[in-house]
């Protein structure tokens, strides 16, 4: 009879538990120097498209590439009616530690206050920033493929219904990600990637990434409680950090190396019991294109690296899905010009699709390679699917890739193998 009680107060507990899931991400990167942009008494809205729907919402704020202390003088969360205007029905004070303002210690990040805001999944959510001071976005995610606004330098205007906007940006500065709050069964997927993750040829204001399509058919299908978090980073790679010989270029903004940023960007998010691995074809594009010729990887080099992150994985109770890499032939960079396709590249790359599809070390498998390649010639993305540089999908080839996601990867069966964090 006692335990009988047990189990009884265990799934009453169970019922009533709550915890936070990601519903929105973008990782954290150092701007690219000239493009570094500074905020002068002006208020940021920045638009995301969330996952997973909730009432109670809290956000990220990441100073994790600044040198000094990042001061918000006001922030405010509501639903985004349309281009930078809200529903004011909606708007709510963001506050952290109870206070509408917080500073940001250099190198560190904030997670604000819960704001209760009936939050539906798969819609637009403004999240805005004020700036009282001159305040230079040193970090930042560079690839918004959204539309978002700066208001002219008058003051505070992070509750206004009809923002005022002086420009638009195509960057997310400062904002790293939105939590909601779910019940004991929701759970986090993040997908871990390069700009083929980040939706680099995808359509502005369209959310036509491939973990966009992956959210909206989860909750098409019935399954509320799962965000998708996209943690991509263009120019990432699995094994390196950003290269020193593109410094005049791009500054440190491809990204620390995935074996670096795995624990900020998969490990540390609320809820996560998944994630999408996407990682890898920049380490071999880039030798004698970026970077010099003799930093050449190996097949071998690579399964070492996918290797650590399936452990670490694995000792926090998350699964991890291996992806294959998608053809390379014939693209290029467009300035400075430059090619990356060799057959010695192609050899390494088909190598380790080999082992991803094969080696039975990942818990699950997505074969994006078959999904967008041509089959007339299949060392390069089929017409169809290519955004025009030959390497990232356009809007077709991400839903392709998104569509191919079995969701029976994220069953409630599996979420439970998967352990809770």
């Amino acid at each position: 009879m006692k335990c009988r009680w047990l189990l009884l107060a265990w799934a009453l507990l169970n019922l009533t538990a709550t915890k936070w899931i990601g519903t929105w991400a973008a990782a954290p990167q150092p701007p690219i120097p000239a493009s570094l942009r500074t905020f002068r008494n002006q208020t940021v809205r920045l638009i995301v498209h969330t996952s997973a729907g909730g009432a109670r919402v809290r956000i990220k704020i990441s100073n994790i590439f600044g040198d000094h202390p990042l001061l918000i003088g006001a922030a405010h969360i509501a639903r985004r009616t349309t281009a930078a205007d809200i529903d004011p029905a909606s708007d709510r004070t963001v506050t952290f530690h109870g206070q509408p303002s917080a500073t940001v210690a250099a190198r560190s990040m904030v997670v604000s206050d819960p704001v209760n805001l009936d939050l539906p999944a798969l819609s637009d959510l403004a999240i805005s920033l004020f700036f009282p001071e001159p305040t230079a976005a040193t970090t930042t995610h560079i690839l918004a493929k959204q539309t978002n606004y700066v208001s002219p330098e008058a003051g505070d205007s992070t509750a206004s219904a009809n923002f005022p906007v002086a420009n638009t940006i195509r960057s997310w500065p400062f904002l790293t990600g939105v939590d909601v709050e779910a019940s004991a069964r929701g759970a986090t997927i993040v997908a871990f990637g390069s700009s083929l993750t980040d939706g680099d040829g995808s359509t502005t204001d369209r959310n036509k990434r491939f973990p966009d399509i992956l959210a909206e058919r989860l909750q098409n299908d019935g399954r509320a409680e799962l965000g998708v978090l996209n943690e991509g980073v263009i120019g990432n790679r699995l094994l390196s950090d950003s290269p020193p010989e593109t410094v005049h270029l791009f500054g440190a903004a491809l990204g620390q190396a995935g074996l670096t940023r795995f624990q900020r960007d998969v490990l540390d998010q609320s809820g996560v019991k998944f994630v999408i691995v996407g990682l890898g074809i920049n380490d071999i594009a880039f030798p004698g294109s970026f970077t010099p010729q003799n930093q050449m990887v190996t097949a071998g080099n690579l399964i070492s690296g996918y290797r650590q992150l399936i452990k670490r994985a694995h000792r926090e109770g998350i699964r991890v899905i291996g992806t294959t890499m998608p053809p390379i032939e014939n693209s290029f960079f467009k300035d400075p010009p430059l090619t990356f396709f060799t057959p010695e590249k192609e050899a390494v790359r088909q190598k380790v699709n080999d082992w991803i599809l094969n080696g039975k070390e990942f818990d699950a498998v997505i074969d994006f390679d078959a999904v967008v390649r041509d089959p007339s010639r299949p060392t390069r993305i089929l017409p169809a699917y290519d955004s025009g540089d030959h390497l990232h999908p356009n809007d077709a080839g991400y839903i392709a890739q998104a569509n191919a996601i079995p969701l029976a990867l994220f069953t409630p069966e599996i979420r439970a193998r998967a352990g809770v964090r």
